[in-house]
């Protein structure tokens, strides 16, 4: 079993709060994680899968009286947005009896998940996210093959190319016409799919609702509602603009990304890394794959924007931690990379923090004063060096 890098936080979490969630999206992992770490557990674990009938059923008749008989117990609930009402119940168990591990429960982010949790458990529950495989969870792997066919367990570990095709394509069909669904959304899958190979084709470019309803013949409020939801259930992201006291005309549109790299190839057919350093999209894909490389690795004090004047001006990654810019990334798809004009001016409008080059395999090197470069199997050293995650060697 890959070793996943939010075990040690998880435990810890375990360890100190009443109830721990972790949130991700579908098949990412976090059902072969918590069977895996039970024996590890402070206390004695007992799960139920709510998508089981078997196990489902037994919260159906007096939920309180059979969690009072688990009370000594960690309870772990799987896909827990099958039961919304249980969690005014179980923040009444907690107050009757506070002690850490009495819940873990997994999921996607519905909206009502996220809502019931936080009136109903605020102050009694911790959130963690649980990422597709990082780079750094894989090495000695090569990126390559990470980078073209994403972070999704049965996607990267597939026996064949044309196993992992039929996964990626199982998955999408699944969420669209199943998952998004349930969660509220109703929108035809047919126009989600089409939505969806639209953010594709402009990976890492500034959203436009007004665009994308155009093109789609729909209301610019639909296209919001469903971006939404593809935010909530993790598949895209919405990276907002950094433009906290800057005196200038800045870009206040988000920039958008398919969240893992293999299915934005899946929904772009690319299937080879030939096919994909050819393609029109290579630059916006490597860019969204370092990106998620990084953001899943970061502290939950360390915010990620990117930086962009109404000149052009602009910086693929900032991150902010306290009350500054910690470190500025530029993200090349280049062993030789260079700095644009646009470049130098945005670091120098943003007091000039440190800026980290990434790239996919140049030797680290400084290339100029504060500007250093390195590739993609040292990008966590080098957050490290700026003090944005610690290793765990």
């Amino acid at each position: 079993m890959i070793q996943r890098e939010i075990t040690s936080e998880l435990l810890f979490r375990v360890k100190h709060f009443p109830v721990t969630a972790i949130l991700g999206p579908r098949q990412v992992g976090k059902t072969t994680l918590v069977k895996h770490l039970k024996a590890s557990l402070p206390r004695q674990s007992v799960y139920f899968d709510l998508e089981v009938p078997s196990d489902f059923i037994k919260f159906s008749t007096d939920p309180e009286l059979f969690l009072k008989s688990l009370q000594d117990k960690t309870v772990i609930l799987d896909e827990i947005h099958r039961l919304p009402d249980i969690f005014v119940l179980i923040r009444a168990l907690i107050d009757q009896q506070r002690e850490a591990g009495r819940f873990i429960l997994l999921g996607s982010a519905s909206p009502e998940l996220l809502r019931n949790t936080a009136e109903s458990l605020a102050g009694r529950i911790s959130y963690l996210e649980m990422h597709p495989f990082t780079y750094r969870e894989l090495k000695p792997d090569t990126y390559q093959y990470h980078w073209l066919w994403g972070g999704f367990p049965t996607a990267y570990l597939g026996k064949s190319d044309r196993i992992k095709t039929i996964w990626l394509n199982d998955f999408m069909m699944t969420y669209l016409e199943r998952d998004l669904p349930q969660l509220g959304l109703s929108v035809s899958p047919l126009l989600m799919r089409r939505l969806l190979m639209m953010i594709a084709s402009m990976q890492g470019g500034s959203l436009n609702y007004s665009t994308l309803a155009n093109s789609l013949g729909v209301s610019q409020p639909t296209i919001k509602n469903a971006i939404d939801f593809l935010e909530q259930a993790f598949l895209v992201r919405r990276l907002q603009p950094y433009f906290v006291n800057i005196g200038k005309r800045l870009v206040k549109s988000p920039k958008i990304y398919i969240r893992d790299s293999g299915l934005l190839h899946h929904l772009l057919t690319i299937k080879n890394i030939d096919s994909l350093l050819g393609h029109l999209v290579a630059g916006g894909s490597w860019e969204g794959y370092i990106i998620q490389e990084i953001i899943s690795n970061l502290p939950q004090d360390a915010l990620p924007f990117y930086y962009r004047s109404q000149d052009g001006a602009e910086l693929d990654l900032v991150i902010e931690q306290g009350l500054g810019i910690k470190l500025a990334i530029e993200i090349k798809l280049s062993d030789s990379p260079v700095l644009s004009k646009g470049n130098t001016i945005s670091l120098q409008d943003l007091g000039n923090p440190p800026l980290l080059v990434v790239t996919p395999s140049a030797q680290d090197y400084q290339l100029r004063p504060n500007v250093w470069v390195c590739s993609i199997t040292t990008l966590a050293q080098n957050l490290t060096q700026f003090g944005l995650i610690a290793l765990d060697d």
